[in-house]
């Protein structure tokens, strides 16, 4: 029997398809900690527990530990330590290294979770990616824009899912938020060139270092122009076929990328962008499964269950490589205007019976609810199909057509 101490510090959806999966494999039996108590979780994840531990802060390295410790000492040794959010995986690897649990180490999963360090390591073995700088002053910043000439982006060092990222378009507009909110010692922040082109995503397994299974996405638009206009609703295509020469490229970096920060067995979610010139510039990865239903397009576009999956890849170490059937899309339906709550969804029933035909999932924005203030939005659709082409095309009419409004 292999004992998973899960850390999901909230009973989120996307968490809970994570856990109920886990928590489903033979052989497993699986102990969530979390901050939420146990009556957050649905009941039939709940029923699926071997137990459950409450602490005030799951970032908390001491608590984490402590709380580990404590689950140990009742149901004995614990093999695995695991997580989906891309914040906590500093502290899991703390809890793991002070807990002589296996796992990725402190020092791979700082150069995950730090762009610094993750670009440097991607210097360091000749993996392209966009100019960076970290800077901890205003006039370090300034030096950068002035030597640079052109449109920067700012990223926190340990971000998440694109947030507080922000592109600057000239002097002007850097010197806004130096004044408002410069990089300092105790807050610095990653330069990065705004890099221009289309952008992907890498999804990947490594046993050993060794790419055994990969799937690729494109964002429609890029998530920064998503987070700068909030209105706009948003696509992630993944196309039937990827073992193409297109994608040959990114086939080659996108394992050396995961191996330069030192993971060789796990699943990543990597960012890359292919230039008009066709060149592909690699911009980040994270050590952890994909958010924003990324995991059920996969699946769909699979055949497969990619949280079971993950699943066993983390609890028992294995893998078994499902093959593309499917292009998949998945639209993201965000409110419209400046309102807080949601008043009316329209516009379903405008959509044509050969895009409804094509929807295999879908969580649609529910009136009364409160906007979301994230770039993921109110609702998704997905749909699916044997050629990207009609995937496209069915995207495009779902985020032309519903409406999600406010007051």
């Amino acid at each position: 029997m292999v004992t998973v101490v899960f850390v999901a510090p909230y009973a989120l959806d996307a968490t809970n398809r994570f856990l109920a999966a886990m928590a489903a494999l033979a052989d497993v039996r699986v102990v969530v900690v979390s901050s939420d108590p146990l009556e957050r979780f649905p009941a039939d994840v709940a029923a699926g527990l071997a137990g459950h531990w409450r602490i005030d802060d799951c970032l908390d390295v001491d608590e984490l530990t402590g709380a580990v410790s404590a689950v140990r000492d009742r149901t004995g040794p614990v093999d695995v330590l695991t997580a989906i959010l891309e914040n906590l995986q500093v502290p899991l690897a703390h809890a793991r290294e002070r807990l002589g649990i296996d796992g990725m180490r402190v020092d791979v999963a700082e150069r995950f979770r730090d762009k610094e360090q993750m670009k440097a390591a991607f210097d360091a073995a000749g993996i392209p990616c966009a100019r960076h700088a970290r800077v901890d002053s205003a006039d370090d910043a300034r030096r950068i824009l002035d030597d640079w000439q052109q449109p920067v982006v700012v990223k926190p060092l340990a971000g998440m899912g694109a947030r507080n990222t922000f592109r600057l378009d000239d002097r002007e507009t850097g010197e806004r938020w130096l004044l408002t909110d410069p990089p300092s010692s105790a807050a610095p922040v990653l330069l990065e060139e705004f890099l221009v082109g289309e952008e992907f995503s890498f999804e990947s397994v490594l046993v050993d270092g060794n790419l055994v299974w990969h799937s690729i996405g494109r964002y429609d638009p890029t998530p920064l122009t998503v987070l700068e206009n909030s209105w706009i609703q948003w696509c992630v295509v993944l196309p039937r076929r990827i073992d193409s020469d297109q994608f040959a490229a990114i086939r080659d970096l996108g394992p050396r990328a995961v191996r330069s920060l030192g993971l060789s067995t796990g699943l990543t979610h990597l960012e890359w962008f292919r230039r008009p010139d066709g060149t592909v510039a690699i911009s980040e990865v994270g050590a952890r499964p994909p958010g924003a239903q990324i995991a059920s397009l996969m699946s769909w576009a699979h055949g497969a269950d990619m949280y079971a999956a993950w699943s066993r890849l983390v609890a028992l170490g294995e893998f078994d490589p499902p093959a593309r059937r499917f292009a998949v899309g998945g639209a993201y339906l965000r409110a419209q205007g400046a309102g807080r709550a949601i008043t009316a969804v329209t516009g379903i029933d405008r959509v044509s019976a050969a895009t409804h035909e094509l929807v295999v999932e879908s969580r649609l924005p529910r009136v009364g609810s409160a906007a979301a203030d994230t770039y993921e939005g109110d609702g998704y659709v997905i749909v699916r199909a044997d050629e990207t082409d009609a995937v496209e095309s069915a995207l495009r009419e779902i985020v032309s057509t519903i409406r999600v409004e406010t007051h």
